[in-house]
């Protein structure tokens, strides 16, 4: 049986390649070397992953998740992999690799990552010829829905959104407040998915001018800093994936437009594409 995975921040899609050419599927919370070590993803993986899968054993694993770019990180969860499933080849990879492979197939063009993180890199059709240089959460992910949500929360507490927009948040967050909000940034772990549960409710007032230019000012900022500074940019079409690009779509590409930049395929999630290009 092989695995294939794709992992954000908020959570990971799995497919399991049986041995006769079924499929099967699964989703758990995600997993990030930024948050976990080894032996937390190990228990993760017993406790969410295991239950799904069926009495074979376990040949190859495949995993694409965020935060895999350094070695010392693509060691702490290859160890979490190898103590659950020791039989195994596992390898480990950026899941900007992911998003080229689902989005570009082995055609050459721009990948873009945008779910609750974000990120992107120019694929040559088989390799990544250039990333861009991701600072995470704290210092990054410009355009994501955990800096969205923050940019948000930000604008509550500090008065500056809306009334009539501040008494929905009030009514529909009541919990958040200066302490709640230090105390998930930090304390508690994984606070990017913490800030990204606000995104929704950018996402369904988006009539609202705030909201819209909200969204729209963070697309921009994640295309001038991390699309336009690649070399050619303006030749290569830009592909999405991640649900905050499948559902603000259509301010992504007004977004794209108005910079000049060849907007491609969107997509919500790359692991069709993953398991088409593992298995094809």
């Amino acid at each position: 049986m092989i695995l294939i995975a794709d992992s954000g921040a908020t959570k990971a899609d799995w497919r399991l390649v049986k041995a006769d050419g079924s499929i099967q599927q699964a989703q758990t919370a995600g997993i990030s070397p930024f948050y976990q070590t080894n032996t937390q993803i190990a228990e993760a993986l017993r406790n969410q992953l295991l239950p799904h899968l069926p009495q074979e054993t376990v040949q190859q694993v495949f995993f694409y998740g965020t935060g895999c770019s350094t070695e010392a990180n693509v060691a702490i969860v290859t160890q979490g992999f190898q103590a659950v499933f020791p039989e195994a080849h596992v390898l480990v990879e950026h899941d900007t690799l992911a998003a080229a492979r689902a989005l570009c197939g082995h055609q050459p063009g721009i990948a873009c990552i945008l779910g609750t993180g974000s990120n992107a890199c120019l694929y040559d059709g088989t390799h990544i010829a250039q990333s861009t240089m991701n600072l995470g959460f704290f210092l990054g992910d410009e355009g994501s829905g955990a800096v969205m949500g923050r940019q948000l929360v930000v604008a509550f507490l500090h008065q500056e959104m809306p009334q009539h927009l501040s008494d929905k948040f009030a009514r529909r967050f009541p919990e958040v407040n200066r302490e709640t909000v230090l105390e998930n940034t930090h304390r508690n772990p994984f606070p990017s998915r913490y800030f990204a549960q606000f995104s929704k409710f950018v996402f369904d007032h988006l009539a609202d001018p705030f909201c819209y230019q909200l969204a729209y000012d963070g697309f921009q900022i994640f295309l001038k800093r991390y699309i336009n500074t690649l070399p050619d940019a303006q030749t290569y079409k830009v592909h999405f994936v991640g649900s905050v690009a499948f559902y603000y779509s259509n301010v992504l590409l007004q977004a794209c437009q108005d910079l000049g930049l060849r907007a491609g395929n969107v997509m919500e999630s790359p692991i069709a594409g993953l398991t088409l290009y593992h298995i094809g």
